[in-house]
Order: C-alpha cells, then sequence, then structure tokens
C-alpha cells in the first residue's frame, strides 16, 4: 500500500501534466478543482477547530479525528497531488 501511495503520488502528477499539454481545457479544470479543494479543505479544518474550542475538548487526541473525514483526506489529497503537478510544471517551464 505504501508503495501504491508513493508511485501514484509520481503518476498522477505526471499525467495532469501531460493533458494539460493536450489540451487548455485541463489546465483550466485542474487549477478550479484545486482552488475548490482549498476552499473545502481549510472550512472543514476550521470549523473542526472551532467546534473542539466551542466544546473546550482541547486534547491532542481530539483534533485528529479530523483525519477521519474523508472529504478532507480526499480535497487534502488532491492538494498535494496539484501541488507536484504544479512543480512539475514549473520544472518542465524553466528548462
Amino acid at each position: 500500500m505504501k508503495i501504491l501511495l508513493v508511485i501514484s503520488s509520481i503518476v498522477v502528477p505526471a499525467i495532469m501534466l501531460y493533458l494539460q499539454y493536450k489540451s487548455v481545457k485541463f489546465k483550466m479544470i485542474f487549477n478550479v478543482v484545486a482552488v475548490l479543494s482549498t476552499i473545502i479543505f481549510g472550512s472543514i479544518a476550521s470549523t473542526s477547530i472551532y467546534q473542539i474550542i466551542v466544546d473546550d475538548a482541547v486534547f491532542m487526541t481530539t483534533i485528529h479525528a479530523l483525519f477521519l473525514n474523508s472529504y478532507f483526506m480526499g480535497v487534502g489529497a488532491y492538494i498535494g497531488v496539484f501541488l507536484i503537478y504544479r512543480l512539475m510544471l514549473l520544472t518542465v517551464e524553466e528548462r
């Protein structure tokens, strides 16, 4: 499973890089999804932290329940893949 995660974090951004060179629409789609993912990621994180403060349940383990939220993990994964894709794009363009 760890190997799959590492390989996919290289292969998926490479595919994204290839697709954005094939069509400009892909570049726009990737950017829009990244913006939406960032908004969702920040909203989930901030509301979870706010709820913990309101409940006065400030324990180290309480905040880690955030990682059980599949939406949080999904959009966080996309943001990570998108960041690698953008770094690959930057590297290719600076050659």
